[in-house]
């Protein structure tokens, strides 16, 4: 079994100006912080042959198409994953909390993912993803600080250029502070 623990976030500075239709025309800056609340996922192999999915919900399915829950249909398109597998979500705190819950969903997704398959994804790349999923594939009017906070933890200084890239560095503070 393989559980992955991602951090949800708060915005210190700069939150909603990581929308495409604000960095786009003007870059921006954001300063956010992971926190000790968590989104966790479970992937186990089982022994039917089907995927069977614990969210809010239940389902039990042959194929990705027939996946309910979008950002899970959309990890499992992305990435090959035969059936015969069981995923499980829980979390610290019920969605809609404001705290980046869908970013840390799906970043914790395609962790699990990864661990299952035994390849190595950055923090960048598997941030990248996250946001391909949910701002490009399922059009969410989302910004890209949450999806790349839950990957990189910490507290950190984001920069959006126009173009879509993002630049991520430690944000330097003491530990006293």
């Amino acid at each position: 079994m393989i559980i992955t623990r991602t951090p949800l976030r708060i915005s210190i500075g700069g939150g909603g100006t990581d929308l495409p239709s604000y960095y786009e025309r003007f870059g921006d800056y954001v300063i956010a912080g992971a926190i000790d609340k968590y989104i966790y996922i479970g992937i186990n192999r089982t022994f039917t042959d089907d995927y069977f999915l614990k969210y809010s919900a239940l389902e039990r399915v042959r194929c990705p198409e027939e996946v309910k829950h979008p950002i899970i249909r959309e990890v499992l398109r992305m990435h090959t994953v035969e059936p015969a597998v069981e995923i499980v979500s829980m979390a610290d705190i019920p969605a809609g909390t404001g705290l980046g819950s869908s970013g840390a969903f799906t970043v914790g997704l395609i962790r699990a993912i990864y661990a299952l398959k035994r390849e190595y994804a950055s923090a960048a790349t598997v941030a990248q993803e996250a946001c391909r999923i949910e701002i490009e594939e399922l059009k969410e009017p989302v910004g890209k600080q949450d999806q790349y906070i839950a990957s990189f933890g910490g507290l950190r200084c984001l920069e959006f250029a126009p173009n879509g890239s993002v630049e991520v560095s430690q944000f330097a503070i003491s530990t006293a502070t």
